[in-house]
Parts: structure tokens; sequence; C-alpha cells
């Protein structure tokens, strides 16, 4: 996957952590079916895997593109 596939792309340090999650599901829900956001962490995403598995259940795809040690890099798609 290229960068150039991505709608939007979020740097998770970049937002306060008590609004990181509620930040991310937001711009999740404003791609449009097929569109794809690309998230990059200093730390592996995990818990945000779960909560989507059941905040958001059969409707995402999450495809790791870099995992780590000092970045990890998620495309996270709409389905």
């Amino acid at each position: 996957m290229n960068d150039t596939q991505f709608a939007v792309k979020i740097h998770a340090p970049e937002i306060e952590p008590r609004f990181r999650h509620q930040k991310i599901f937001e711009v999740f829900d404003e791609l449009k079916s097929g569109e794809f956001m690309e998230l990059s962490n200093d730390h592996n995403p995990k818990p945000l895997h779960y909560q989507f598995m059941i905040e958001r259940e059969d409707t995402f795809s999450w495809e790791y593109l870099e995992e780590g040690p000092s970045l990890w890099r998620v495309a996270i798609g709409k389905q």
C-alpha cells in the first residue's frame, strides 16, 4: 500500500492522550467506504485495535505497514 492511497494521515502522539482514541474514531467515521487512513504511533496501537474490534465490528480493516521499534504505522480501512 503506498502513501497516495490514504485519505487522512494521523500521527497519534500529536493528539492529547485523553482525546486520542476519540479523535481517531471521529476521523475513521468520516471516511467513505473503501477509503483508508494511516495511523502512525510511537508504540504498538494494539489497545486501539481491540477497541475497533468492539466498537466498529465488521466495518474496518487493519494492516500493519511498519512495526517498530520506534514507529508503528497502520492502514485502517473503512469497509
